[in-house]
């Protein structure tokens, strides 16, 4: 298909050279602007757009929106796999092989490091300042997931936040925990009131939730893993002292006995079968909380930022962004596609239709966009989201999430101290991280 749009592109060319040069009485400034109508109503140029599978319908609304407003760009689309990880190898093959098959795609949100170190996404800065994108609109949190390096090498689409929710029933506006240590006190207070079992749900397996919630717990008292020069800085004291306050919290009475085997499936199940007063996750716990076909605490939900440390609330980002294919052949076009669905025509469509959380912040505030999520009006809610921070940004970020995930367990399982595990940490994600 590829080349058959290139080769249509010379003939195009060579059509419009004979036009022009049979023309030769016409004026100049008529006929530039001939050829401009002309190339408006003739052949589409075709842009493939490639992301994971999409149920809600949200994301062929978008490209139904865009083909309406450019109808000389034609949007083909190319559905990868549901799971994330065969995603992520079905595109390494493809732009290992330097395939200028797919010219749009989505990421999740830890691969554009990885993918602007191997080569293959565009970088957008010339794009973003010629045309005046307005960056300072966008979630500052979902922005830096996809800067490496100094270049902007994607835009978000969506975003998702680790957010603290609560019971109505059991905890009163009064009493949201603004701090971590308000968080314990009030947890073991409610603990058993309602017919709970705990008092807060996180997720502390050995898996990638653990790293968010260590992030969370390390950024929210001044710590990082990586700075935003590339360097490793976990060896810190603030790093440390985020450790032991999750440490501290892992393993008090007011969590499960068994919290270290708790992804968060087994979280959520709990929450709303009304087991705890409290409990850390993403976005979409609300709307489960409220499903009457399975929750038993409809209408009983609240939502707050996580709880501050020293520094403040931090939520580790989720979501998805969109690059262009370094390889792309119609680069113009694919930024022209990837401006609309990154923008605030596209996200607006997206929000409605899918129910994702926007990452340009006065969509928050659109009434279209509050009537099909009710809960974005939630203050709890917004709030949460502007405190998202990235994981580290990595070209290599499964290796040092995989040392975090190892070291960070270690010290919930009493096996090493919080200090060792960030000395622990420094050493190996130094030796690990690619310069």
């Amino acid at each position: 298909m590829k080349n058959i749009k290139k080769i249509s592109k010379v003939i195009t060319t060579s059509l419009a050279l004979s036009l022009v040069l049979s023309a030769c009485s016409t004026d100049k400034a008529s006929t530039d602007e001939k050829s401009k109508d002309s190339g408006s109503k003739g052949k589409k140029v075709e842009v493939v757009y490639a992301f994971g599978k999409d149920d809600t319908g949200a994301t062929l609304k978008v490209v139904d929106a865009f083909e309406k407003k450019y109808p000389n760009i034609d949007i083909k689309v190319r559905e990868m796999p549901a799971d994330t990880g065969k995603q992520h190898n079905s595109y390494v093959t493809a732009f290992n092989a330097k395939s200028d098959e797919i010219d749009v795609f989505e990421m999740d949100v830890v691969w554009p490091a990885e993918f602007a170190q191997a080569g293959y996404v565009m970088p957008l800065d010339r794009f973003i300042q010629k045309d005046g994108i307005k960056l300072d609109e966008y979630n500052q949190g979902a922005l830096s997931a996809s800067k490496f390096k100094g270049k902007q090498w994607a835009l978000p689409k969506f975003i998702d936040a680790g957010m603290l929710f609560y019971r109505t029933d059991l905890v009163k506006d009064g009493e949201v925990p603004k701090t971590w240590d308000d968080l314990l006190k009030q947890a073991k207070a409610d603990k058993g009131k309602g017919g709970t079992k705990f008092g807060y749900l996180m997720q502390a397996k050995q898996y990638e939730g653990l790293v968010c919630n260590a992030v969370e717990f390390i950024a929210s008292y001044g710590g990082e893993i990586i700075n935003d020069k590339g360097e490793v800085v976990v060896d810190s004291p603030e790093a440390v002292k985020g450790i032991k306050k999750l440490v501290e919290v892992a393993t008090s009475d007011v969590v499960p006995k068994n919290v270290t085997t708790f992804a968060e499936p087994e979280s959520h199940t709990a929450f709303i079968n009304g087991q705890s007063a409290f409990i850390r996750n993403w976005p979409y716990q609300f709307a489960l909380a409220n499903d009457k076909k399975q929750s038993k605490i409809v209408g009983k939900v609240g939502v707050a930022p996580l709880p501050a440390g020293d520094k403040g609330p931090a939520a580790a980002l989720g979501g998805w962004q969109a690059g262009i294919n370094k390889n792309t052949d119609v680069p113009k076009e694919a930024w022209t596609f990837l401006k609309f669905m990154a923008g605030e025509e596209g996200q607006k469509i997206d929000a409605i239709n899918g129910g994702h959380a926007p990452t340009i912040n006065k969509l928050f505030d659109d009434a279209e966009v509050q009537k099909a999520n009710p809960y974005f009006k939630e203050a709890g809610f917004v709030n949460a989201l502007k405190s998202a921070i990235s994981r580290p940004v990595a070209p290599n970020y499964t290796e040092i999430s995989d040392i975090m995930q190892i070291q960070i367990s270690k010290a919930i399982a009493k096996e090493i101290t919080p200090e060792q595990a960030a000395k622990n940490m420094q050493k190996e994600i130094s030796s690990k991280l690619e310069k």
